[in-house]
C-alpha cells in the first residue's frame, strides 16, 4: 500500500473518492446526484437557485452554478463549509458499499486530493495546498472503523 494515495481526475485510480463521482446522496429528505451537486447548491439560501444546482445533469455543470456570485451566497458560508462537506462525505460512504470498501482498504495511507489549482480543498500545484477533501476523507475512514 502506497504511503500517500493521490486523486483527482474521474480515470484516475480512487477517481470514487471524488466529489465528481456518480455516488449519489440523500441529504435532508433531498436526493443529489453527487457530492458536488449538494455542496454547491449549500452556498446558497435561495431554494430555486439550489434547486437549479440539484437538476444539473453533470457534477461539473453543478459546480460551474456554484461558481457564480451572481446569487448572494450565504453569509455564514465560511464558517458551515466544512461541516456541510465532512457531512455529505460521510454520507456518500456510509451509503455505498464499493466507495467504502476502497476507502476502508486505503489502510493508514494519506489521501490528497490532487488538484493543481486547488490550496484548500486540495494540496494545491506544489503539494502545500490545505489537502480539506483529503482530510476529511481520512477523518470518514477513522469514523467507519470505528
Amino acid at each position: 500500500m502506497a504511503d500517500t494515495i493521490y486523486f483527482y481526475a474521474q480515470t484516475d485510480p480512487y477517481a470514487e473518492f471524488s466529489n465528481f463521482a456518480p455516488f449519489g446522496v440523500e441529504m435532508e429528505g433531498t436526493y443529489w446526484r453527487t457530492v458536488e451537486h449538494y455542496f454547491q447548491a449549500m452556498k446558497f439560501y435561495d431554494a430555486d437557485y439550489r434547486e437549479r444546482i440539484r437538476s444539473a445533469s453533470k457534477p461539473k455543470d453543478a459546480k460551474a452554478l456554484g461558481m457564480t456570485r451572481a446569487v448572494p451566497l450565504r453569509p455564514d458560508w465560511e464558517e458551515v463549509k466544512d461541516g456541510l462537506m465532512y457531512a455529505a462525505v460521510s454520507r456518500k460512504f456510509r451509503t455505498h458499499a464499493a466507495a467504502r470498501d476502497l476507502l476502508l482498504g486505503t489502510g493508514t495511507a494519506r489521501i490528497v486530493e490532487n488538484a493543481p489549482m486547488d490550496y484548500y480543498w486540495g494540496g494545491g500545484q506544489d503539494g502545500t495546498g490545505l489537502n480539506k477533501l483529503g482530510e476529511i476523507l481520512m477523518r470518514v475512514r477513522a469514523d467507519l472503523r470505528a
